[in-house]
């Protein structure tokens, strides 16, 4: 699964799930990809903001370092925030909240190597 598979899943989940007209996950990569928010350059973008530390942690072994939704806001920028809110229904800050809040699971599954024995 791809960072944007679980980002959009998380974001999905967290407000219930595709019932009451919620975007599935390709509406919401779409959206993502079209404010040019790709996995590389979501990293990217989180590094030049200045989360690097935090996005170094989410890479490596070790506890990953939380990110706030101000830090969020500030890296992702306010059109991007604003369309996954608008898409969802929910106010800015409140996707801003989501993000900060699982993002840092999400990048750091997403770049382990799979378990051969899974």
């Amino acid at each position: 699964m791809g960072l944007f598979d679980s980002l959009t899943n998380m974001v999905s989940n967290a407000l219930g799930g595709e019932a009451g007209g919620t975007p599935g996950a390709a509406d919401i990569m779409g959206m993502l990809q079209q404010h040019g928010l790709g996995p590389d350059a979501l990293i990217g973008q989180l590094q030049a903001s200045g989360l690097g530390e935090h996005v170094d942690s989410w890479l490596g072994d070790g506890q990953n370092l939380p990110v706030s939704p101000e830090q969020i806001q500030a890296a992702l920028g306010t059109p991007a925030v604003a369309a996954i809110a608008a898409k969802f229904g929910i106010d800015p800050s409140e996707a801003s909240a989501l993000i900060s809040e699982h993002l840092p699971a999400i990048v750091n599954q997403s770049t382990q190597a799979p378990d051969p024995d899974a």
